[in-house]
């Protein structure tokens, strides 16, 4: 039930959020897995791949493969110590 979420509705919804939100869209990161992800990650200003088929590795700019999704926060620079802190 509902509308299908394909490719293109989720690189609408990006950009929707964005601009609702009023951040550039160049500062927005999106997480995909499969190849309706594609459109979304190639317009975010950082596209990762998230334990993804090869053909979105492949065409992401970014990929994380061997650990999980806080991996994502390892990459952006956050460190265990400052996430402790934020659970506290």
């Amino acid at each position: 039930m509902g509308e299908i979420v394909d490719g293109k509705r989720k690189a609408e919804l990006l950009r929707l959020i964005a601009q609702v939100e009023k951040v550039d869209l160049q500062q927005t990161i999106a997480v995909g897995d499969g190849a309706n992800d594609l459109p979304m990650l190639n317009e975010a200003g950082l596209g990762i791949a998230f334990h993804a088929k090869p053909r979105v590795v492949a065409n992401a700019g970014q990929s994380i493969t061997t650990i999980g999704i806080d991996g994502v926060l390892y990459f952006l620079g956050f460190k265990d110590s400052y996430l402790d802190e934020q659970a506290q």
